[in-house]
């Protein structure tokens, strides 16, 4: 069997480029397309041959542009974008400073790097926000946690360890503050449950009463975050 292309591209208004993932887990074959970005991933079980591949993707073709045209395109930061922060639309306004900070309805950022600035004051104001949050709740159930790092995945906004560090996804800050206390409330209480049992969620409502709005928030708003590509220089 000859290798897989790594990527096929389809023809089409727009073209579309298909990735291509073996999986010995896999069953049959299957195409996902990304909310967060776009990529189309075609999976294929361990021995599905490459023609059988080919002849997925070309049955699936309109379904696929279809898909790809109900898609939020990615929106690249520069001046005038206007960026959410804690909920708030902001504009990325260059300016003679050498960090970034708010100013009325606009987010001042340095002028050699806009959009650098403006990713580098999410980091550090979620960095802040975060470390109170978990701190208030880990206080409210007599726990204390371990490591806070702030990462960009696509998979999860959070996530705890056995050895009680935490990671976030600096990307919450730019959803309202009761957001970010949801999940900064979900990791905590992972602190204690480190599953997602019932005992689990009635100690995440305990911190944090307003779970299930939070929770159908991200489910609905939480892919947003991810279209704002943040480009350095």
């Amino acid at each position: 069997m000859r290798d897989d292309p790594e990527v096929t591209h389809i023809e089409g208004d727009p073209p579309l480029a298909v990735h291509w993932r073996r999986s010995a887990r896999a069953r049959r074959m299957s195409l996902k397309v990304s909310r967060l970005d776009g990529q189309i991933t075609l999976t294929l079980p361990r021995r599905a041959s490459l023609r059988a591949g080919m002849a997925f993707l070309k049955e699936r073709h309109d379904w696929l542009h279809e898909v790809a045209r109900g898609l939020e395109p990615p929106s690249m930061v520069a001046p005038g974008t206007r960026l959410p922060v804690e909920g708030r639309l902001l504009t990325v306004t260059p300016a003679p400073v050498r960090s970034a900070r708010i100013d009325d309805d606009r987010l001042l950022v340095p002028e050699a790097r806009p959009a650098a600035g403006a990713m580098a004051f999410l980091k550090h104001l979620a960095r802040d926000r975060l470390a109170s949050r978990v701190s208030a709740h880990a206080r409210g159930i007599d726990r204390s946690p371990g490591k806070l790092t702030l990462r960009d995945t696509r998979s999860r906004w959070g996530s705890c360890t056995a050895a009680g560090d935490l990671m976030f996804n600096w990307r919450l800050v730019m959803a309202p503050p009761s957001i970010l206390d949801y999940v900064a409330a979900h990791e905590v209480a992972h602190l204690v449950h480190m599953d997602h049992s019932a005992a689990f969620w009635s100690l995440c409502e305990h911190l944090f009463p307003d779970t299930a709005r939070a929770r159908a928030w991200l489910k609905a708003e939480g892919a947003h975050l991810h279209r704002f590509r943040f480009a350095s220089g």
